[in-house]
């Protein structure tokens, strides 16, 4: 899965499936063949004047302080695509959760806007292969996400009010999921770097066999300068002290070079968000996909990054900054159990 061969999608599109195409929106919640557009207008809806069968129910509320099951597909397949709309209020206080074939813990667990590489609760646009936020702020998600028996999508407002206007699509095809495919995981963690331990831990715990297959950042910087000279480190298999993979620096990791100067994006590699407003600390977002280049483990893995920058000296400065990162996997089941996700005042962008 996920194999450089498998980028040449435009030759495969001419090769038949054996597999059934379904979509789950608020006007087919289940996703059933034949259920869409099944809504009567009531007097206050706009297609009131039109019917059943029209645009009725295009997006759902979510209530506040709960969770709202979004999908829930039975049987064997994969979802392929994944877009969301909503308010940006919703981008840090509603959390995103996954459930693969009746697991009691989630395999996707993180703040919805960072799941799209949207940090800080902020809105910008991110124009990458299998993420993709569009103007203005239609968030998209191409990663596929393969199931045996069940799958579940959930979100949940833990804000105390509720929030209006949450449009989603959940594409996903029914049929036969190969032996060797693994399960899709993604997991949000926030530090505080200090000049002692200038190390923020992207990922950690994970056991079993599969592949490492993105890393997006959210970088609160607390000191003036520059922030990214730290490597990042992937602690491989039984790997101790010192890592099979290290890189050079943060820019580099990101596919950058001397600074980067200026923000982009590109199929693989992005440094989308600089920002500095007023009375505010520099905050910035990145991402790396390791598509074409899976980092591969049999039995666990680790993810690490440095924050360090520069004393006037000419000497590596460590850096007491903000991180939040979200780390893109796949594995087989069981995982181990995620840590605790941060309460929502300890999400919130400072």
């Amino acid at each position: 899965m996920l194999e450089v061969s498998e980028l040449d999608f435009l030759n495969s599109l001419p090769e038949l499936a054996d597999a059934e195409s379904r979509s789950i929106t608020a006007e087919n919640p289940t996703g059933d063949k034949g259920k869409g557009a099944m809504a009567m207008p009531d007097e206050g809806n706009p297609a009131s004047m039109l019917g059943r069968g029209w645009k009725v129910m295009p997006c759902i509320t979510l209530p506040k302080e709960s969770a709202t099951k979004l999908a829930e597909i039975v049987g064997s397949g994969e979802i392929r695509h994944i877009w969301i709309t909503v308010d940006a209020k919703a981008y840090r206080d509603c959390v995103l959760r996954l459930f693969w074939d009746g697991e009691e813990n989630p395999s996707v667990e993180a703040p919805l806007g960072d799941f799209f590489a949207n940090c800080h609760g902020l809105r910008y646009n991110v124009n990458s292969l299998p993420m993709a936020v569009n103007p203005s702020g239609g968030f998209n998600c191409y990663f596929p996400m393969p199931f045996r028996k069940r799958a579940l999508v959930a979100i949940e407002n833990q804000r105390s009010e509720e929030i209006p206007s949450f449009f989603y699509a959940i594409n996903y095809s029914l049929g036969q999921v190969s032996e060797g495919s693994g399960y899709f995981h993604a997991q949000w963690r926030r530090s505080m770097t200090t000049r002692i331990n200038p190390q923020h831990t992207i990922l950690d715990g994970v056991r079993g066999r599969g592949h490492y297959v993105g890393t997006v950042l959210a970088w609160t910087q607390f000191s003036n300068g520059w922030w990214g000279e730290g490597e990042v480190k992937f602690f491989i298999d039984g790997d101790g002290e010192f890592p099979t993979i290290c890189g050079t620096g943060t820019e580099d990791y990101f596919g950058g070079a001397w600074g980067f100067g200026e923000t982009f994006c590109s199929p693989f590699l992005g440094y989308p968000l600089w920002r500095k407003e007023v009375g505010e600390v520099p905050r910035h977002a990145l991402y790396r996909w390791h598509v074409p280049d899976p980092i591969r483990f049999r039995e666990d893995l680790k993810v690490t990054i440095q924050a360090l920058g520069w004393y006037p000296d000419g000497k590596f400065q460590p850096l007491t900054d903000d991180i939040a990162s979200l780390a893109y996997w796949y594995q087989t089941e069981p995982h181990a159990q995620f840590p605790k996700l941060p309460a929502k005042p300890e999400r919130w962008s400072r």
